[in-house]
């Protein structure tokens, strides 16, 4: 309990302190969070693409809906290169992607 009351009271004074801050300094303020929350995804696209490696057999659900099975060609810097089963080609964000090509379980709500 100690420890949400010292993380809010941080996020207030800070929030305070960037109410007084000038344009310059909310600028350079600005990169430094963008910086970080870039490294921030890079770390989680990096732990999501170890996960696979070249010729798993992998699957993932395309944007009509559709199941697809396939073979991991290649890892790219933000996706993961497929040849499906029926020949095509498609490049995947690891987090889309279901090891050994098995749809993950639907849950039924009722």
């Amino acid at each position: 309990m100690a420890d949400e009351h010292l993380i809010l009271k941080d996020r207030n004074s800070a929030a305070e302190a960037i109410r007084h801050l000038g344009e310059e300094d909310l600028r350079f303020l600005n990169r430094l969070i963008v910086e970080r929350l870039k490294l921030i995804a890079q770390a989680q696209s990096t732990a999501l693409m170890s996960q696979f490696n070249i010729g798993d057999r992998v699957g993932f659900r395309s944007p009509s809906g559709e199941w697809k099975n396939g073979i991991v060609q290649k890892l790219n810097k933000k996706t993961i290169s497929i040849l499906t089963d029926k020949g095509h080609r498609w490049n995947v964000s690891p987090g889309l992607l279901s090891p050994a090509g098995h749809p993950p379980e639907r849950t039924s709500n009722g």
